[in-house]
C-alpha cells in the first residue's frame, strides 16, 4: 500500500470544501468562524449552533457529539472511512490528485 502525504492533503483541501461537500449550511458567521447544525450527528434544528468551524485555522468541533479535528478528520468522521481511505476519496470528489509518497 502507498504512502499518502495527509500533510498535502490538508494544504491542498480548505475546511470549506468539505462543508459544502457536505451539505453544512451555516446558522451564524463571525468573521472566520462558522457556526451551524453538526454535519455528523445531524442535528435536528437548522438554527442548531453545536457545530463550530473555523474556515483560516482548518479545525471544527462539535460541542454536542464531542468530535474534532481539521478538515480531513471531519471528512473521514462523516463519511465512516479510515482516514487512508477518506483522503483518496476526499481527493477524487474535490479533483485533486492524491498526494502519494516514495511511489515510483
Amino acid at each position: 500500500m502507498a504512502a499518502i502525504d495527509f500533510h498535502a492533503v490538508r494544504l491542498a483541501v480548505d475546511m470549506k470544501a468539505v462543508l459544502d461537500l457536505l451539505g453544512f449550511v451555516a446558522s451564524s458567521r463571525r468573521g472566520h468562524q462558522v457556526r451551524g447544525p453538526c454535519p455528523l450527528h445531524k442535528a435536528t434544528t437548522p438554527a442548531s449552533r453545536s457545530f463550530s468551524a473555523h474556515l483560516t485555522k482548518q479545525a471544527y468541533r462539535c460541542f454536542r457529539c464531542g468530535s474534532s479535528g481539521n478538515q480531513l478528520d471531519l471528512w473521514a468522521a462523516a463519511t465512516a472511512q479510515p482516514l487512508y481511505q477518506a483522503a483518496i476519496d476526499l481527493c477524487e470528489k474535490l479533483h485533486q490528485p492524491v498526494p502519494w509518497l516514495n511511489r515510483r
